[in-house]
């Protein structure tokens, strides 16, 4: 049984004096959409061995006042089970009376029970005693049984009489156990804009209950906090994956298992002395730009490529000077003086991997692996091309020989093994800083800060909620499956076994606020207006679309900066993310208080650009440029050449990773990189935050630019012999959810 509570105030208002009707609907979230139905929205969770595209039952609850006019209630449900969840959540009391005092009375509350049975049609009816006023409070809460059937409300709404105002519930949540879930009406609010104490203590009782839900953890010391949860299962209910999620994820990493294991067995007659024989591994889950990298990895050109629009485009600089860990001896006159042109010219670019100087190495299965920390050196010639000029695998060192220098002009296969070095430590620093730390582990800061610090009814819960959906329950599980102890990284990536955490802390302590604003980090990096910088065009597009439309939402509610310095929440939040979330970041840019309209716009920004686009950018490519392992190794198994004429064949393959981890790599950058079955794009989330026309507007127009732009972005990829898919909006999840 469910009971739906209608409070009011206890004043006269003009929903409930004339005919009006209400609807509810029960949804599968595993299948995605609901019917067409408009008022009280109820969804709930089928097990896996169900699908909710069977028989349903309508309920209808009609309650009369006194002249004889009705406000009816429709429900709708399927007659599959759901599945039992673990653990309960704790839900919101009753709300208190609005108008306190000895002598006030009590507010008026329209109870109505609907039954859950076979599928039916059922009419309830009940006779008001007095006039319902505005709504405030609708109240759920499902009879106790002995199975846990709970229940994922999606939203209800409340039709006035006639063409009288449609009055909206946001839920999202799980109903379930036998307490009372009570949903305000779901206009967006700051704490100082209530009329009524009663919505006051409401947001006050629900933060108190959501920092008890959502508590902080440290998974390593100086890394940023994280929700605290031992594995996925130790989580709320409300951020868990749905079941279409949940079974796609653990399915496929069954399936990718599946897969080593035949292409082990495939193998085990087979060679692994020459770079042909990756080819018997090459089959399988893989992408069109995955088998054109198989074609063209050992060119210089897609080499350069990769450093512009590759799986990482975030490490590329303009050089201002010749660095000074390139040495360059007594010979090299015309190598210097080739890079001082290209210096003058502005054409002259790096990436410099001095990140990775020092970090202890992997042992896999007992054998050593080995990292190093390369400089390239890059020129971008007139046509748009990136060619690499002079590689350096190791920095200089008073304890050894000064490293070489390898060449474009050198033996074959020592350029092209140094070029495997430089893949191996971009995969390093992808995974790592740009992948882990700076999207998936920063969002779930602004995630769990969201849920400690922000009430439902606040407009920034509202903004940022669709864009935290399912962020801590995928870092959980990497936390668990990944990058613990004994995980995919320790199995097959030469930082694992502890290397992975010192380069985290690294990372974390050169993580400013400006490197994560594309207009800011592209300018520091001199990538501005570079020709065929296609991320560098399409992230500044981006951003700048969303800063348009949080600036939107932003002017709803904020009407002056005086509005923004005395919101407590938003300010609370704020600090939450930087002092407690980053760990005292504050030194590195990162605000502790937000002062103006535009700062909190600049914030915000980042926050979703964070959660959508730049995940999108950093983690799509990686089916497409990792699928083939020689181009991106995920570890090295020989120690970094000193000499050019001694390297062979034998000393590449003896290189790159064995035929096991090679496997490894391939089955789990298909179970991370490929396009997830309920990916929702960027900005078309289903979720009704918002219920006044004016925010339904702003998103609106959010999702027209975001169409604009995915159009300009598909012309000009139909010109481009690799077009550049990463940032097109279609292709954009809404969150981090991989």
């Amino acid at each position: 049984m469910t009971l739906v509570s209608i409070q009011d105030d206890g004043s006269n208002g003009k929903l409930p004096r004339a005919r009006g009707r209400g609807r509810a609907q029960l949804k599968d979230p595993r299948r995605g959409g609901c019917s067409d139905l408009t008022s009280l929205r109820a969804a709930r969770r089928a097990p896996s061995s169900s699908r909710c595209d069977g028989a349903a039952e309508t309920h209808r609850a009609g309650v009369r006042n006194r002249e004889g006019r009705r406000l009816s209630l429709e429900v709708l449900t399927t007659e599959a089970p759901r599945r039992a969840l673990s653990s309960p959540v704790p839900i919101a009391r009753l709300a208190p009376n609005p108008h306190p005092g000895k002598n006030a009375p009590p507010p008026r509350t329209l109870l109505l029970s609907l039954r859950i049975l076979v599928p039916q049609e059922e009419e309830f009816g009940l006779d008001a005693p007095k006039d319902l006023g505005p709504l405030q409070f609708v109240k759920l809460r499902k009879h106790h049984s002995l199975v846990d059937d709970a229940w994922f409300c999606d939203r209800i709404t409340v039709q006035g009489p006639g063409a009288g105002e449609e009055v909206a519930f946001p839920c999202y949540r799980w109903v379930q156990g036998d307490g009372v879930l009570c949903l305000p009406e779901g206009t967006a609010r700051l704490a100082g804009d209530n009329a009524l104490d009663v919505f006051q203590k409401h947001r006050e009782k629900e933060l108190k209950e959501r920092r008890q839900i959502y508590c902080w953890a440290t998974w390593k010391e100086g890394l940023p906090q994280t929700i605290a949860a031992g594995c996925e299962d130790d989580l709320p209910p409300n951020v868990r994956f749905h079941e279409e999620k949940r079974r796609d994820f653990e399915w496929t990493l069954k399936a990718g298992a599946l897969e080593m294991v035949l292409k082990r067995v495939y193998t085990l007659l087979s060679s692994w002395n020459h770079l042909e024989d990756f080819d018997n591994i090459f089959w399988g889950q893989k992408s069109t730009l995955a088998e054109q990298v198989r074609q063209h990895w050992q060119e210089d050109e897609l080499f350069g490529y990769q450093f512009l629009n590759g799986a990482n485009p975030m490490l590329l600089r303009r050089c201002t000077s010749l660095p000074s860990r390139l040495v360059l001896s007594s010979g090299m006159e015309a190598l210097r003086a080739q890079l001082e042109k290209e210096l003058e010219n502005g054409s002259l670019f790096k990436a410099d991997f001095t990140l990775l100087d020092g970090i202890p190495a992997n042992v896999i299965r007992g054998e050593q692996q080995y990292l190093a920390a390369p400089l390239v050196l890059l020129k971008m010639e007139p046509s748009g091309k990136l060619l690499p000029m002079v590689i350096q695998i190791q920095p200089p060192s008073h304890s050894c020989p000064t490293p070489p220098l390898f060449l474009p002009s050198d033996p074959p296969l020592a350029w092209l093994l140094a070029k495997c070095w430089v893949r191996n430590s971009d995969f390093q620093l992808h995974q790592l800083q740009y992948h882990l730390l700076n999207t998936h582990l920063l969002a779930e800061v602004i995630a769990v800060a969201t849920m400690r610090c922000l009430p439902g009814l606040h407009p920034v819960f509202k903004l940022l909620i669709p864009h935290i959906r399912y962020t801590m329950e995928i870092n959980t599980r990497a936390r668990t499956q990944l990058i613990s102890d004994g995980g995919i990284f320790d199995k097959a990536v030469g930082t694992g076994g502890g290397g992975h955490v010192h380069l985290l802390r690294r990372a974390m302590a050169q993580l400013t606020y400006r490197s994560l604003c594309p207009p800011h980090d592209l300018a520091d990096r001199g990538l501005l207006g570079t020709p065929g910088a296609h991320y560098a065009h399409d992230a500044l597009q981006l951003w700048e679309i969303t800063a348009r439309y949080v600036e939107g939402i932003v002017q709803l509610f904020y009407h002056g900066d005086d509005v923004v310095k005395e919101d407590p929440e938003l300010q609370a939040w704020c600090r939450e993310i930087t002092e407690v979330g980053l760990c005292q970041a504050q030194d590195r840019g990162f605000p502790v208080s937000l002062q103006s309209q535009n700062q909190l716009c600049h914030f915000l920004t980042m926050c979703v650009f964070t959660c959508t686009a730049q995940h999108g950018a950093i983690n799509q490519g990686q089916l497409d440029w990792y699928a083939w392992v020689p181009n991106a190794p995920c570890t090295m198994r020989m120690p970094p050449p000193t000499t050019k004429e001694d390297v062979t064949m034998a000393t590449v393959m003896g290189s790159l990773p064995d035929v096991r981890q090679a496997c490894l790599q391939m089955a789990i950058t298909w179970h991370l990189g490929r396009r997830q079955p309920d990916m929702v794009p960027l900005g078309h989330h289903k979720e009704m935050y918002f219920s006044s026309p004016k925010a339904k507007a702003v998103l609106n127009q959010f999702q027209r630019d975001l169409e604009n732009l995915e159009k300009a972005i598909t012309a000009r990829n139909e010109q481009l012999n690799l077009p550049y898919e990463y940032l097109r909006p279609s292709l954009i999840e809404n969150s981090v959810t991989i």
